[in-house]
């Protein structure tokens, strides 16, 4: 037993497994993420797995999509084989004089790669069929598509290495027989002597799968050793170098949508080249290799910061190019535009806008609504679209005409904003039917994968690709696709710019819309309108009682008004309301000195902050002219804060608890201040002020909803039932009971 066990320890499969451990092991770290994402412990909250374990294709989920994945996982086998072979083949010199010594080696270095693909289909299956609800001929055929994927690519790059195999070794073969014959014959005493060998080989795997025990190579020339390698090495650059244009090439045609590949496979090759690189420079440059990558990053810092790289990402349809008319992003400047003649010019604006609304009401003083939506991605997008709906069907179909305001951040905008769009498309004629599921279906569809291939293809390989909006043009990115992919699933009614809204808004045959987004520099908010409203800017305070402070926000509006503000597409204020760090990129913008702004959740991730300032602006005549004020919150999570508790359950969780203490807490946080500014406004309104909320909250607290622009059929079947759980249901007989409330009558006669 012993003998079997020593000989297992020290064949070729096991060493080699054991060998990338103890050498390189910063090419695991490629292994590593692509384990823990398909097990769903890497960017899990974000349904970072969904994207290998429900690739889509053409907007299906197919075994051409699961094939294309199973193709570039293939290609990243074969790069690590090929990557690994060129940094360890000075440890396995008897392979160089066998017949296709790369093939061997794939042979022997498989036991990564097998357990990999094990793991995979075990959790796509688990995931097709717990989250899915696929059929087993359905899940077989994906698991088919993958399997036929990977074999087709592997076996493609076989056939070219043992091509290349076949032409080395036809070229070498003669000499190598004869150096072999001539040493076999050697009488015993005139044998060199053994060499200490870095790594103890006993056997090895044949391309037959045979066991057989290395050749001594102690007679051949290191010069002659590293001959053949040097061919091998050659031939597999070029296959790194085509997995490189490859990329290339999609990046500059994944406009169209046949090209379009999953993210999972754009990613998968990225890896395939990333370990390249990194295997390069830790090769060529050796001791050398930090020096020349700090050297790399001050180079691209300097590009950068001359203007000569330029990866940041714009807001399509503002005017970039009028670089002498910027306005100033000062203390001054924004104090000067919060000053109290531009406050009240804009309160006039909005109050013939209120008093435009009333008018439409069917009670003298009716209702006020006002709705708040929370960020979450999709499945907040989700949520918010099937809560409208509801809603809608609870007011007989006037939601959107009882609603004046509709504020939010991330994900819940993109519901409330496709809803009141197809509102606005209702009243214009379309036969359109609000509760129709087709609507929640859209906006539910994938975002995910489509961003991140263009993240790969098009931000880091694919050459710059521009394109115009109201004659200014920008570059492709991720943001683009972005765009592109919610037009696309909100069937292009979304294609609009903010002025296309100005007149429904104004004679307020919509609800006013405000968009928020986070100026990184300061943490100061931006707020998109079609009208300016600087009224927002700062809290309104008595100045001769309490000293004013500076504003907390900036009305996009009247700071970009040089730069064609009203042209801003509305899917471009869409994104940089939804502008999850790393996720999508930062949208800078055109001012002295240049800011970025990014998700409105990191100032007011539930839309009431802004809404409240909106009531405290106006409450003079929301008090004379309404008989009740009703805030309804839509939100992705539970009020609750005892769900999801921060807790150290490890070592590391001890040392990481202060840096992330806060990030965890944030949601909490936002809810603990703004509480507290809901009491001041019920103070202010009194018992003419509601708040109804109604809460996404998963029937298992374990399976909630991924906090990511991709949702699984389960996640959307849960989403859908939220709405019936017992507190929402509560919450809506709440509001039933105050839509029937008799209008408050004030009396005019004297005590």
């Amino acid at each position: 037993m012993k003998k079997y066990l020593v000989g297992i320890w020290f064949s070729l499969p096991v060493q080699l497994c054991l060998l990338h451990f103890r050498k390189y092991q910063v090419l695991l770290f490629f292994w590593y993420i692509l384990f823990a994402t398909v097990t769903g412990n890497f960017m899990a909250t974000f349904g970072a797995y969904s994207l290998y374990l429900a690739p889509e294709y053409l907007d299906a989920v197919t075994p051409i999509s699961t094939a294309i994945v199973g193709f570039a996982i293939g290609v990243f086998i074969m790069g690590w084989n090929i990557t690994t072979f060129i940094l360890h083949s000075r440890n396995l010199k008897f392979l160089a004089t066998t017949a296709q010594p790369f093939l061997k080696y794939c042979i022997n270095n498989a036991i990564i790669p097998l357990l990999f693909l094990l793991v995979y289909a075990i959790s796509a299956i688990d995931y097709a069929t717990r989250k899915e609800f696929l059929p087993t001929l359905e899940i077989l055929l994906l698991v088919g598509g993958f399997i036929a994927g990977v074999g087709l690519s592997i076996t493609i790059a076989f056939l070219y290495f043992f091509g290349a195999d076949k032409t080395i070794y036809s070229s070498m073969s003669a000499v190598i027989k004869s150096a072999n014959n001539r040493y076999d014959h050697l009488p015993p005493a005139k044998k060199l002597p053994k060499e200490q060998k870095e790594l103890r080989i006993d056997w090895f795997l044949t391309a037959n799968f045979q066991l057989r025990k290395p050749r001594e190579v102690r007679h051949y020339s290191q010069e002659f050793l590293d001959s053949i390698f040097k061919r091998h090495h050659i031939a597999a650059v070029i296959a790194i170098l085509l997995a490189f244009l490859f990329l290339i090439l999609v990046g500059t045609i994944s406009d169209t949508r046949l090209f379009q590949l999953p993210a999972a496979a754009s990613i998968t090759i990225l890896f395939t080249i990333l370990i390249a690189v990194v295997a390069g420079i830790t090769l060529f440059l050796s001791t050398w290799s930090i020096p020349v990558v700090v050297l790399l990053y001050l180079l691209l810092n300097w590009l950068y910061q001359e203007e000569i790289l330029d990866p940041r990402n714009k807001a399509y349809g503002l005017n970039y190019q009028n670089k002498t008319e910027r306005p100033f992003y000062n203390r001054e400047s924004i104090k000067a535009m919060s000053a109290d003649s531009n406050i009240a010019k804009d309160k006039a604006i909005m109050l013939g806008i209120l008093e435009k609304w009333k008018a439409k009401q069917v009670q003298s003083k009716p209702v006020l609504y006002l709705i708040n939506t929370s960020g979450g991605g999709t499945r907040s997008a989700s949520f918010t679209m099937n809560t409208l709906q509801e809603l809608d069907s609870l007011f007989a179909g006037n939601l959107m005409k009882e609603t004046f305001l509709i504020n939010g951040a991330s994900g819940g905008l993109l519901g409330a904003a496709y809803f009141r769009e197809l509102y606005l498309q209702k009243t214009l004629g379309k036969p359109i039917n609000l509760q129709d599921k087709k609507w929640l279906d859209n906006i539910s569809k994938d975002l995910l994968n489509p961003l991140f291939s263009s993240f790969v293809a098009r931000d880091i390989m694919g050459p710059v690709q521009k394109f115009q909006v109201n004659g200014y043009s920008y570059a492709k990115d991720r943001g683009y696709a972005f765009e592109q992919k919610l037009n696309q699933n909100t069937e292009g009614i979304l294609d609009k710019s903010i002025l296309d809204y100005q007149a429904p808004e104004a004679s307020a045959s919509i609800p006013t819309l405000f968009f928020n987004s986070v100026i990184s520099r300061d943490g100061r908010k931006m707020i998109i309108s079609t009208n300016p409203v600087r009224y927002l800017m700062k809290a309104l305070v008595d100045s001769t009682r309490i000293t004013p402070s500076d504003p907390d926000a900036v009305d996009f509006q009247s700071m970009f008004v040089k730069q064609d503000a009203a042209n801003i597409r509305l899917l471009s204020a869409l994104r940089m309301n939804a502008t999850f760090p790393y996720v999508l990129p930062n949208v800078w913008l055109p001012s002295q000195p240049i800011i970025d702004v990014m998700d409105a959740g990191l100032r007011d991730n539930f839309g009431q902050e802004t809404a409240m300032r909106f009531l405290d602006s106006f409450q003079d005549w929301i008090k004379a002219n309404t008989s009740a004020v009703v805030l309804i919150q839509i939100r992705d999570r539970s009020l609750s804060d005892w769900d999801k508790p921060y807790e150290s359950k490890s070592f590391l969780d001890l040392l990481t608890k202060p840096f992330l203490l806060l990030q965890n807490n944030w949601y909490k946080l936002q809810d603990y201040y703004q509480y507290d500014q809901l009491a001041y406004l019920q103070k202010t309104f009194g018992a003419q002020f509601h708040r109804i909320c109604f809460q996404y909250v998963p029937e298992k607290k374990e399976a909630a909803a991924s906090l990511s622009f991709h949702l699984t059929s389960l996640e959307k079947r849960d989403i859908q039932k939220a709405l019936k759980n017992s507190n929402n249901q509560l919450e809506l007989q709440k509001l039933e009971t105050i839509r029937k409330i008799p209008p408050r009558v004030e009396s005019t006669g004297s005590n």
